[in-house]
């Protein structure tokens, strides 16, 4: 249980430590109110932010062995189950990751399918 709430922590310092980093100098104004909305609405499956537009980067994708894989910077990375948003809809018509460096490692908060319902 204490490993669960370590977890937990860990995630959510992330998600706040990838938020400071998330900054719109104007590029996003030709972005629609309803998709800039629909960025900030997202939620992964452990109720933590996606963060916002500028964050999510819309990628191409490959299911593999029924697990979704990316291209993040040049290598393709599996997609974790914990990752995947199939309930919010996708209003780009592109699949959309948010990724986060940490500790040399690369971490993949969401994953919203571009067929996503």
């Amino acid at each position: 249980m204490q490993r669960l709430a370590q977890a937990g922590l860990l995630a959510g310092l992330m998600a706040l430590g990838s938020t400071a980093f998330a900054i719109d100098n104007g590029q996003y104004d030709h972005v629609p109110p309803e998709i800039r909305a629909w960025f900030k609405s997202v939620i992964a499956p452990n109720g933590v932010p996606c963060c916002d537009i500028s964050d999510g980067h819309r990628t191409e994708y490959d299911v593999r062995n029924g697990a979704y894989w990316v291209p993040i910077e040049g290598t393709w990375m599996m997609v974790p189950e914990r990752a995947v948003i199939r309930d919010r809809g996708n209003p780009v018509g592109e699949a959309v990751v948010w990724y986060v460096h940490h500790r040399g490692s690369i971490i993949i908060n969401c994953f919203v399918p571009a067929d996503a319902a």
